[in-house]
């Protein structure tokens, strides 16, 4: 017979327990405002949403950074409101 080659699985673990406890470790945010706590959704058409992302694209900016601007512009904070 013949043997088997010694093939890692796909959700196999690494041999070193260490790097792989260590790989799970989740990266660090990139900034502090980034850290935002709730999620906004809306339902528009297929035809609106292309148009958006292809507005984000030619702008080099992802779909959700251009909302955040566009919805912070449209919406400013007001005095004594929290932030």
């Amino acid at each position: 017979m013949t043997a088997r080659p010694n093939r890692r699985g796909f959700a196999a673990r690494p041999a070193d327990p260490e790097h792989w406890i260590k790989a799970a470790e989740a990266p660090p945010p990139r900034d502090a405002a980034a850290s935002f706590t709730a999620r906004l959704t809306i339902d528009v058409t297929p035809e609106l949403r292309g148009r958006i992302k292809i507005a984000a694209f030619q702008r080099g900016v992802t779909v959700a950074d251009m909302l955040r601007d566009l919805l912070a512009r449209a919406f400013p904070a007001t005095e004594g409101e929290p932030q």
